[in-house]
C-alpha cells in the first residue's frame, strides 16, 4: 500500500512512469489532474464491482431496519434476545438512491425484490429504458422524502459531506441511511449527533471519514451496523478486478494504451 498518489506523489515519480493500473472502481485516492499534466494515463477497475457492492448495500439496509447489531450482540453474549426491539419491514418503504450509477441501479433492482418503492437523484435524469419505474426527484425532495437513503456516489468535490446537518435536518424523522460509497460523503459529527436524537433511526456503513478510524459515536451505538469497507470482498468480485488491472497492464506495456481508461482522460 503506497498511500494515495496525490499531487506530491505524482510530481516525484521518475520520467519512466506513463500508466497507473488502479485495481479498484473508485479512484478518489489518485489525483488524475496531476497524473494528466505528467503526462500519466490512469486506468480503474469499472462496474465489476456492481454486484457485490449492491447486495452489501441490502445487507446494511436490512440490518439497519432490524436494529440487526442488538440481538446479534445479544445471543453471543448469552442474553438470549436481549433487549432486541421491533424493527421495520423494507415492504412499502421509499428508498431513495444517490446516484443511479451501477451500483444504484443494482440496489434499485434488489429493493423492488423487497417491496420498496424507488426514487433517486442524478445530475441528470436517466431513460426510462434505465430506471425503470423508479422516479426521479430533487435532491431536496430525495432528503424530506425517503425512508431508506442509500449512498452511491463517487467521492468528489461536489459530493464531500453532502449529508451534513442541514440535510439531516430536512430528513424524515426515523430516516435510515446505508453508505457503501465513500466514508467523507458523510459528515460523520453530524450523523452521530443524529442517531444521538434519534432523527436517524439507523445506519448501514461500510467505509468512514477516516478510516481504518472509526467516530466513536458509531461504535458505541447499537443502532448502526458496521463493516470495514468489505463490500467487494468476495472471491469473485476480487478476481475479477484483478483479472481487469492486469489486462490493462498488459495493455500498456504491448499497446501503450489503456483498456478502462478513466473517465477524465477517456479521449
Amino acid at each position: 500500500m503506497t498511500g494515495p498518489f496525490d499531487e506530491e506523489l505524482v510530481k516525484v515519480l521518475p520520467d519512466t512512469v506513463k500508466f497507473i493500473c488502479h485495481n479498484g472502481a473508485g479512484y478518489d485516492s489518485i489525483d488524475i489532474g496531476a497524473c494528466t499534466e505528467r503526462g500519466i494515463r490512469v486506468s480503474s477497475t469499472p462496474r465489476i464491482n456492481i454486484h457485490a457492492t449492491a447486495d452489501a448495500t441490502m445487507l446494511l439496509m436490512l440490518g439497519a431496519l432490524r436494529r440487526i447489531m442488538i440481538p446479534l450482540q445479544a445471543v453471543r453474549q448469552g442474553v438470549w434476545q436481549g433487549k432486541t426491539q421491533a424493527g421495520h419491514d423494507p415492504t412499502g418503504r421509499v428508498l431513495g438512491i444517490l446516484g443511479m450509477g451501477g451500483i444504484g441501479t443494482e440496489v434499485a433492482k434488489r429493493a423492488r425484490a423487497f417491496g420498496m418503492h424507488i426514487q433517486y437523484h442524478n445530475r441528470t435524469p436517466l431513460p426510462r429504458s434505465k430506471s425503470g419505474d423508479a422516479k426521479y426527484v430533487s435532491l431536496d425532495e430525495l432528503f424530506k422524502t425517503s425512508d431508506v437513503l442509500s449512498l452511491n456516489v463517487p467521492l468528489s468535490p461536489a459530493t464531500q459531506h453532502i449529508i451534513a446537518k442541514p440535510q439531516l435536518e430536512m430528513m424524515k424523522d426515523g430516516v435510515v441511511i446505508v453508505n457503501t460509497s465513500r466514508g467523507p460523503i458523510i459528515d460523520e459529527d453530524a450523523l452521530v449527533d443524529a442517531l444521538e436524537s434519534g432523527k436517524v433511526y439507523s445506519a448501514g456503513l461500510d467505509v468512514f471519514e477516516e478510516e481504518p478510524k472509526i467516530h466513536p459515536g458509531l461504535l458505541n451505538n447499537q443502532n448502526v451496523v458496521l463493516l470495514p469497507h468489505v463490500a467487494t470482498t468476495t472471491f469473485e468480485t476480487r478476481r475479477d478486478m484483478e483479472v481487469l488491472a492486469l489486462e490493462n497492464l498488459e495493455e500498456a506495456l504491448q499497446n501503450n494504451t489503456l483498456k478502462t481508461p478513466v473517465a477524465e482522460q477517456e479521449a
